[in-house]
């Protein structure tokens, strides 16, 4: 009888660990501390509900706002206060992922993130759009700004829709000989690089990849910046120092994109003082992060202004 309810106790363990599945998975594979070190597009954790930030940055010291510098908002719609977290913070660039649902853009990295009324338009386009019309730029210091659009599936078709919606800031995207653009935006992941190429009306640039600085046919009018994940070229994530041969490489790469007028970015990167300040050193424009304040303090402890 013993050995009988021992037999039944361990299994019914075995099947309750198996059946745990989503966040309990992951709580043994060491996977949360790679997560946190660096910046995964994919693949991704299970989605948080759509209404639950990721990231909580603490409200600023003062009212002061903090002078721009080259941090780019990864995923910046998981923070408590999408677009305005980043501004508050001196963050010039924000990353937001979309899917086309119903003929809008819904702001989220995985399906299950997706609500009705956290629309691109309604998270980002209506409130820059706001800012614009009232005093003529978007972050401090008439600073131009970078939204990132990231279309996670159906590329041609969500940029039609995003196309349509970028119309009503058309005066602010495109410039002239008496002033300069203040606002950017540019399509990233399912890239439609032929439509967008051949769109006489086109106001958003397209995101291009380090293979695109050897390509004529893709100038910065077209792909104002290059980016690319991290680890498809480098090793180093921060520990240590830097390879000589790596920093030599990414130095070439800035170098390169800069000749032609592009901008570089880098995707999958951790969130450490070390790797930013190499980044910084090599003139890369945007640097991706999530933990907003550390950024500032980096940057402040840099002495990074423009």
């Amino acid at each position: 009888m013993v050995v009988r309810w021992l037999l039944v106790l361990v299994m019914a363990f075995a099947c309750g660990a198996t059946a745990l599945g989503g966040d309990d998975v992951y709580a043994d594979t060491g996977r949360d501390a790679l997560v946190s070190r660096v910046n995964f597009a994919e693949p991704e954790r299970p989605s948080a509900p759509g209404d639950a930030p990721r990231f909580h940055a603490a409200e600023p010291a003062n009212a002061r706002p903090v002078p721009p510098h080259a941090g780019h908002a990864h995923n910046d719609y998981w923070h408590d206060r999408p677009l305005l977290d980043a501004l508050e913070r001196g963050f010039c660039s924000v990353e937001a992922d979309v899917f086309l649902r119903d003929g809008d853009l819904l702001v989220g990295h995985a399906v299950g993130e997706l609500r009705p009324d956290r629309t691109l338009a309604a998270v980002y386009l209506d409130p820059i759009r706001e800012r614009l019309e009232a005093s003529g730029c978007v972050a401090h210091e008439g600073r131009p700004f970078s939204l990132l659009v990231d279309i996670k599936a159906d590329g041609a078709g969500a940029y039609r829709v995003l196309a349509e919606q970028l119309r009503p800031l058309r005066r602010f995207l495109v410039g002239d000989e008496s002033r300069a653009a203040t606002l950017r935006v540019i399509v990233s992941g399912d890239r439609p690089i032929d439509a967008m190429a051949a769109d006489a009306e086109r106001l958003a640039g397209v995101d291009g990849r380090l293979e695109d600085l050897d390509r004529d046919d893709r100038p910065a009018t077209l792909m104002p910046l290059v980016s690319d994940r991290w680890g498809t070229r480098f090793t180093w994530y921060g520990a240590g120092p830097m390879p000589d041969a790596e920093r030599a490489e990414l130095r070439r790469i800035v170098n390169r994109a800069h000749a032609r007028g592009q901008a570089v970015r880098f995707w999958a990167t951790p969130d450490n003082a070390s790797f930013w300040e190499e980044l910084s050193a090599a003139g890369v424009d945007l640097i991706s992060c999530d933990d907003l304040d550390a950024f500032v303090g980096f940057a402040a402890s840099a002495g990074e202004r423009p």
